[in-house]
């Protein structure tokens, strides 16, 4: 079990957490990947091949089995490890985890995330203790368009919005990037920031029953839900009982984030081919495109937005306009 501190009124931090530890052999596709329809997106040949995803979060274990193909790089903006640069370890656990929901390669083994083809630039903003400084977070955001990202995922949360960190996200989106961001798990109706920011696109948690978690923080900017209750994914080798065993389940809009972030690499490999709009998305088509695979599940819209992720959404709605087509002309 992890459990990070209370928020400070100048950090930004995890919320707590419990991360569980995974006694069985695990050789499987998660139940959320599954939830949110992405093997059948993988059907149109889509696996968020040559997509670039930054991971804003405590790091990443680069040795992890189901991960050392997918990370491409990465940077340390903390205090861990005296500061240095090239060490984006993760002594936390939380960055691996929601790194391996993204993107955990499709290996036969292990887990499989989202976009198991993906890459992945591993920007390390919080540290072993999961507490970052805003300024952080703005130096990672502005690395990361840089490095020609074209999506950020950032599963953490503070109190009170941030200027400069603010200025760094309405950067990335003027560079056509989209930045995900996780609704929070207050338990209340508030805003958390950074996902509380309209440029943002704010996730929000459910079980796979389809109910909002009870964690949930609740606002008028979650945009849609995913998966966030007992979610399995990567863990670092040094952080588990077995080393043969790298995984653990852990809840929370954390988890959930990484689903929109890597289902987002998916919809930009099929919506950018030359059998759709054959040309680069911009920004808003490219939110416009995945609020098209939701699914409303009759919560307020304070809890699920414009509804689950469902990747396979707008082929649901072509076919029950197929067989229910109505008269037009009826409405004349």
């Amino acid at each position: 079990m992890s459990a990070i501190s209370t928020l400070t009124s100048n950090a930004v931090e995890l919320q707590p957490f419990q991360a569980d530890d995974v006694t069985r052999h695990i050789k499987e596709i998660p139940k959320g990947v599954q939830m949110i329809q992405a093997p059948a997106f993988w059907e149109k040949g889509k696996y968020g091949k040559g997509v670039k995803i930054a991971v804003l979060d405590t790091g990443c274990d680069k040795d992890h089995p189901d991960l050392k193909d997918r990370i491409t790089g990465g940077w340390n903006f903390t205090d861990d490890d005296g500061g240095a640069k090239e060490s984006y370890k993760d002594y936390n656990g939380h960055g691996t985890h929601v790194a391996g929901t993204i993107a955990a390669t499709k290996n036969d083994k292990g887990v499989v995330g989202v976009a198991p083809e993906a890459d992945l630039l591993i920007l390390k903003v919080l540290n072993r203790k999961g507490s970052g400084r805003p300024e952080w977070i703005a130096e990672a955001i502005d690395y990361a368009i840089k490095q020609q990202v074209q999506i950020i995922n950032m599963s953490f949360s503070a109190g009170a919005g941030h200027d400069g960190m603010h200025e760094a996200i309405k950067r990335a989106v003027g560079e056509g990037i989209i930045v995900v961001c996780a609704a929070g798990n207050s338990d209340r109706n508030e805003k958390r920031y950074p996902a509380a920011y309209n440029e943002c696109t704010s996730v929000g948690a459910v079980d796979f029953s389809g109910e909002h978690a009870e964690l949930l923080t609740k606002n008028n900017e979650v945009d849609l839900t995913a998966p966030g209750v007992n979610v399995l994914s990567c863990y670092p080798l040094d952080l588990v009982p077995d080393r043969n065993e790298p995984y653990k389940v852990i809840s929370g809009t954390s988890m959930s984030s990484p689903h929109v972030a890597g289902a987002l690499a998916l919809v930009l490999n099929y919506y950018q081919s030359e059998s759709q709009f054959n040309r680069k998305l911009t920004e808003d088509e490219l939110y416009a495109q995945i609020v098209r695979c939701t699914l409303p599940l009759g919560s307020s819209k304070a809890a699920e937005g414009n509804g689950l992720l469902f990747l396979t959404a707008p082929e649901l709605l072509a076919e029950y306009w197929r067989n229910n087509k109505p008269d037009l002309n009826s409405y004349s």
